[in-house]
């Protein structure tokens, strides 16, 4: 069984940083990309981030030059560091990993989910 687990979120005041952590474990034969979602109230989830394996990185617009996706591939663990925060990024936040868990697995690999981690930002 292949577990997300993420950590980090809580309350923030605009202007603010806030880290979040997501660890995959259980049985993993290689991890593709990870990406960080989030989903505000009323509003569709959508992507925020995304890192490749090879650390090559994309955003979404609303969070460029603000936001910060890295992983650490030893860890299989990939981290979204926020910054200037705005009250428009209050959402819950979803950590998702493109994961092989043998090496029969397909090679395009599975999409798995974290269970989410709320972000609030106080204006």
């Amino acid at each position: 069984q292949v577990q997300l687990v993420e950590s980090g979120g809580g309350l923030v005041q605009a202007g603010g940083s806030m880290r979040l952590s997501c660890a995959a474990s259980g049985a993993i034969f290689s991890v593709g990309a990870m990406a960080w979602y989030r989903q505000a109230p009323g509003k569709q989830r959508e992507l925020v981030a995304i890192v490749t394996s090879g650390g090559s990185a994309n955003y979404a617009d609303s969070v460029k030059g603000r936001f910060t996706i890295s992983r650490d591939n030893a860890k299989n663990t990939v981290y979204l560091q926020m910054n200037s925060l705005k009250s428009e990024d209050t959402a819950v936040y979803y950590c998702n990993a493109v994961i092989r868990r043998s090496s029969w697995s397909r090679p395009n690999g599975d999409d798995y989910w974290g269970q989410g981690t709320q972000v609030t930002v106080s204006s």
